[in-house]
């Protein structure tokens, strides 16, 4: 639906150009008039083909580096220094940041001082516990001998197990100190910030002076020579649409305006809400074309349709009177009229009138730029523009013969640049009146 009204767009606007173009001039041929006076719509019409036409489901994708990583501290404390700017490349383990270090080896200096005084605790729990071990053996010893009584053996063996027990609580209180002392070791540490992979430095947010916590992103890191495209699709793509088929990613940036790549991996799990998956396309960018963060078109190719004649899709049109779609065909061919364009470029020229008819149509596939229909013949005329200047089932109009590329074109200009466009063609289809004005004044 969205096409449609976007392709309603591009056939309004494009209509009124070639009004434009047709009644720019001052005789009856370039206003596009018959001798009675009634004006004769002009139209661009492009020629259907015979072929294949490749299903494909257009995409929104998010670029993200590889290994794309947002630095974070895992203490707070102000920033005494920076070492890297935005761009730079580091490795894995350079130093990012350095953040004050006083508290940190004040705390790790208590926590030292701590497993000391647990380690001579630990020792004198010892001491304590070899010199009543040894009066229990004394103990022992009497009473097999009848030199003692039972009540004294009793409480010398109290007296150990007492011991023993202080001298393993000494123990942990020792173990407990070194897991403080790694602890605060690991945190000391923790005040150089490094790099964990590889990777270009960006969306520097780090300052020195500034006091930073572990809620605060300080850079993000990644491998910009790898990318990752990453699009969404929902429940009912998975039925076509798999991995390693062919993708297209279309993007300004790319010195040809497209780059090619597998579908590389689909997530198996749904979104609970939106019903949807992520899928990524991994591919290399060597000359750093796409950043992280960018907006790109994926195109998904996921198959091809039977054979059949093949139309634009802006060609498709809904007749108001009968409500049925169909498209505008030429009654005869508009090969006479183009026998001297070269290389394929589409006739400026506007035709002598030609007469069409409305053909309703039934459609078997429909592609991104094109669809596949029924009661059209192969390398047939059928208008792209300007359906809507037709009053009926027939109608007779000027014809501007385009080629696909151009309809295409057309198809993919966003609003402001069709615009651009038409107002060029329109200037350099009509003389300006300095132009006329110089070429009045000038003898002959």
């Amino acid at each position: 639906m969205m096409i449609r009204r976007f392709l309603t767009r591009v056939i309004l606007l494009c209509t009124i150009g070639l009004v434009s173009l047709s009644c720019g001039g001052n005789s009856s041929e370039s206003s596009g008039s018959n001798p009675s006076g009634t004006l004769i719509p002009a139209v661009e019409a492009a020629q259907a083909q015979y072929g294949t036409l490749p299903l494909t489901e257009r995409l929104s994708g998010v670029v993200r580096a590889k290994n794309q990583v947002a630095i974070y501290s895992e203490v707070s404390a102000p920033i005494i220094r920076v070492h890297v700017e935005n761009g730079d490349l580091v490795g894995e383990g350079d130093p990012l940041i350095s953040l004050r270090a006083t508290e940190f080896e004040e705390r790790l200096k208590q926590a030292k001082a701590n497993l000391q005084i647990a380690v001579a605790q630990t020792r004198q729990a010892e001491a304590e516990l070899n010199r009543i071990k040894s009066e229990l053996r004394r103990a022992q010893s009497l009473a097999e001998k009848n030199l003692s009584s039972e009540a004294e053996l009793e409480m010398i063996t109290t007296q150990f197990e007492s011991a023993d027990a202080d001298v393993a609580l000494a123990r942990a209180r020792v173990e407990q100190a070194q897991a403080q002392v790694d602890e605060r070791q690991e945190e000391l540490q923790q005040t150089v910030i490094r790099a964990p992979v590889d990777g270009t430095v960006g969306n520097r947010n780090a300052e020195v002076g500034m006091l930073v916590t572990s809620n605060t992103r300080l850079f993000t890191l990644g491998q910009l020579d790898s990318i990752r495209v990453e699009i969404v699709l929902t429940d009912r793509m998975l039925n076509y649409i798999e991995t390693k088929q062919r993708t297209d990613i279309v993007a300004d940036a790319l010195p040809s305006g497209s780059i090619r790549a597998q579908l590389s991996r689909i997530s198996p799990f749904l979104h609970p809400v939106t019903h949807s998956t992520d899928a990524e396309i991994d591919l290399s960018n060597p000359d750093n074309r796409l950043k992280p963060g960018m907006f790109v078109t994926v195109d998904v190719h996921y198959g091809e349709s039977e054979q059949a004649t093949k139309i634009p899709l802006s060609a498709l049109y809904e007749n108001p009177t009968t409500g049925g779609t169909g498209v505008y065909v030429a009654a005869d061919s508009l090969d006479r009229f183009i026998s001297q364009r070269e290389g394929g470029v589409e006739s400026k020229a506007l035709t002598e009138p030609v007469a069409f008819d409305f053909v309703p149509v039934e459609v078997i596939a429909r592609g991104r730029m094109d669809v596949a229909v029924t009661n059209v013949q192969p390398d047939q005329w059928v208008v792209t523009i300007g359906q809507d200047l037709f009053a009926g089932q027939k109608g007779t109009a000027r014809v501007r013969p385009v080629t696909w590329q151009r309809v295409e074109q057309l198809q993919t200009l966003q609003r402001e640049d069709l615009v651009q466009d038409l107002m060029q063609s329109r200037q350099a289809a009509t003389p300006d009146s300095a132009s006329l004005d110089h070429q009045q004044a000038t003898p002959q």
